[in-house]
């Protein structure tokens, strides 16, 4: 009876822990406001599609497509807003729903079956970069989610008496990858099934368990009906994605065809440094595993395969020096799987197990605190426009942030500084958005007929009541 209550106990309090880290990611993802650039231009986008009824040709602004990503995750956080709202938890659920499923479903790989079914998912959730995109508006998200399916229904295809239902779960992922962010899902899983399966020599095998024809059917059932829609609805979409995004973003840093970005100038080789950086401090017990139990990987055809996972997409990305830290996530899945498989052997798991867990709980703490603030505000302009008059119309001089969009509801307007001349010398009243440098080089007299509202670091807002 005492030992079933310790189990008890056991479990529970890791139940406690996920949930809690699951919250606290729920909480932010209901204050943080969408920062520019990248977070506030997919929640644009995604108002623009629920608000527009534009369910094919992903909007960067009115009538102006998008032609840089599919649209899997804006069809995402599109349903969301217009189920519910428009709100920053809303925009963000969809995000945060498909990371926590992958969390929970990983518990069938615990390595014994006296772990905690929660065990898994906390150590996946607690990796910063994973814990992250549960709740940032980006494409990583479910290019994440599609390549777990297709990763992890590949190898439940492989298994003995394994039922035909993974291998169609293996072609669905490719399938939603393609939707998700392109041919990139084939890049990051194709290559290391096939070192895989070289290492293991299953090519047989493969052969026999996969549903080769139907399962290749599916995939482009899944994907092909909206490419073609795409480029009949906007032609030149797929030159653009196809060669432009694949292509010159990955071999050329200085790329000048990029419609909605900017040149990410990056050291070679520092998506090695990501993956130590961004998946801390589970990155070191891994490492110090990798240390102690090499020779164990090359002998068990699952750490093989975990391994070549895990590696590959850093790997890819060792030669291009245009990349971000989200571009290892799809690493995070497989580091996770290989802790909980030595999880018992793991040395100084109770200080790895407290310093990852502690942290969104220090994060939650300085958020409280209020002191987290100042540190984000400037990312975004939600805070100058709500400190301004709703009834005015409004505008930003000479160019906008996304963020300006998604919380003017799409209102705002650029305005040229002759029009802008212009508005000061009419008796309509109007607020604008200002740069700090917009605002030092308007005149005394210009600069006397505004009443400032709200500033952050980079711009502030503005009232014009006209005299008379």
């Amino acid at each position: 009876m005492k030992k079933r209550l310790i189990s008890f106990s056991y479990a529970y309090r890791y139940a406690i822990v996920f949930w809690l880290l699951v919250l606290i990611r729920m909480f932010f993802n209901g204050v943080l406001p969408l920062m520019d650039k990248t977070e506030a231009r997919y929640g644009e986008i995604a108002r623009l599609m629920s608000e527009t009824g534009n369910w094919i040709t992903p909007q960067i602004d009115y009538t102006i497509p998008f032609w840089a990503k599919p649209p899997l995750s804006t069809w995402a956080s599109a349903l969301s807003i217009s189920i519910f709202n428009s709100t920053e938890f809303f925009v963000r659920l969809p995000y945060l729903l498909a990371l926590v499923l992958i969390a929970l479903f990983i518990s069938k790989y615990r390595s014994t079956p006296k772990q905690s079914y929660y065990l898994p998912g906390i150590i996946l959730i607690s990796l910063p970069e994973f814990y992250l995109h549960a709740g940032v508006v980006s494409t990583d998200t479910f290019l994440t989610l599609s390549i777990a399916a297709t990763m992890l229904g590949f190898w439940e295809a492989m298994q003995d008496q394994a039922k035909q239902f993974w291998g169609y779960v293996f072609f669905a992922g490719l399938g939603l990858g393609l939707l998700a962010k392109g041919p990139i899902i084939g890049i990051l899983t194709l290559p290391p099934i096939f070192l895989w399966l070289l290492f293991t020599k299953s090519f047989k095998r493969a052969f026999t368990k996969l549903p080769l024809i139907s399962g290749t059917i599916l995939s482009l059932v899944i994907s092909l009906p909206w490419y073609i829609l795409a480029e009949l609805r906007t032609p030149g979409f797929l030159d653009y994605f196809i060669v432009g995004e694949h292509f010159e973003r990955y071999f050329n840093s200085e790329w000048k065809g990029d419609k909605y970005g900017f040149p990410k100038q990056q050291p070679l080789g520092i998506a090695w440094l990501f993956l130590i950086l961004f998946l801390l401090p589970w990155s070191i017990a891994l490492i110090n595993l990798i240390i102690r139990k090499g020779k164990t990987f090359l002998q068990h055809r699952w750490l093989i395969f975990l391994g070549l996972w895990m590696l590959w997409t850093p790997f890819f990305f060792t030669t291009s020096k245009s990349l971000i830290h989200p571009y290892i996530l799809p690493s995070c899945l497989p580091v996770s799987l290989l802790i909980i498989h030595f999880w018992e052997e793991l040395k100084n798991k109770k200080v790895y197990f407290k310093i990852a867990v502690g942290l969104p709980i220090l994060i939650f703490m300085v958020q409280l605190s209020g002191i987290a603030k100042p540190l984000y505000e400037h990312t975004t302009d939600k805070y100058l426009i709500a400190a301004t008059s709703q009834e005015l119309p409004l505008y930003s001089l000479e160019q906008k942030t996304y963020s300006s969009q998604f919380y003017s509801q799409g209102t705002i307007k650029i305005i040229s500084q002759e029009e802008f001349t212009q508005k000061l010398d009419a008796t309509t009243a109007f607020r604008i958005l200002l740069s700090k440098a917009q605002w030092s080089a308007l005149d005394i007299e210009t600069q006397s007929k505004l009443t400032q509202k709200d500033c952050n670091k980079k711009r502030c807002s503005y009232h014009f009541i006209p005299l008379n």
